[in-house]
């Protein structure tokens, strides 16, 4: 399998092309956001492994391009591991998030995971009330209207839709729709809640996405 790593920093891009060619994997690197973006074009790759912080473009523009026309897994490394970073990553399509420094073992383990992540079968249409989602088209509505959401936030809706009535903890939705464990770091899965509730909920009488105290959350119609 292929991996691109987009690393500015020389040592740090050698010593993950060092790490993933011992452990069988072919490596190519772009040393900035451009030359990222012409190989990305060019090529074609198992996984992306994407520093945010690039010169000329950056990791957030690069990101947008890539999924503009494609679903390789990405992983995002950043200096930044502020919660809000976190779900505008995951939130803008990357599939996981790693802070620096970072362990190569644990970014090791999550490259893998997401390589052997297989594709996910999907039904047609998912309906709630008058909240229905369509799965092929990526098209959500509400009472008739179209509801834009990030890729993150559709994967997410999905999630609690195709387990309507049931209740998902933290943990589990995280390891769903993020493909990794935040541990105690559940704020990423809140804030994403919110925002999904604030295109979903807020402008109607009727609220679908209920948080269950202690446990998680619930898609769910109430009487």
């Amino acid at each position: 399998m292929k991996i691109l790593v987009v690393e500015d920093e020389p040592k740090t891009a050698d010593y993950l092309k060092k790490g993933f060619s011992e452990s069988g994997y072919l490596v190519e690197v772009a040393k900035d956001g451009l030359e990222g973006k012409y190989m990305i074009e060019e090529g074609s790759f198992d996984l992306i492994i994407l520093d945010i912080m690039l010169p000329g473009l950056d990791g957030w523009q690069l990101l947008k391009t890539i999924r503009r026309t494609s679903d390789t897994p990405v992983i995002c490394l950043s200096a930044r591991d502020a919660v809000e970073d976190k779900v505008r990553g995951l939130e803008q399509g990357a599939d996981d998030y790693l802070a620096k420094p970072f362990s190569y073992a644990e970014l090791l383990a999550r490259a893998r995971k997401l390589l052997r992540r297989g594709p996910q079968r999907e039904v047609s249409l998912y309906e709630l009330a008058d909240l229905q989602l369509e799965p092929l088209s990526r098209r959500v509505t509400r009472g008739g209207q179209r509801i834009d959401l990030t890729n993150k936030e559709f994967t997410l809706l999905q999630l609690l839709l195709s387990h309507e009535g049931e209740v998902l903890s933290r943990t589990y939705i995280a390891s769903q729709v993020w493909h990794m464990n935040f541990d105690s770091d559940t704020n990423v899965v809140d804030v994403a809640i919110r925002r999904l509730r604030g295109k979903i909920d807020d402008a109607y009488d009727q609220k679908l996405i209920h948080t269950v105290r202690g446990m998680g959350y619930v898609c769910e119609v109430r009487a």
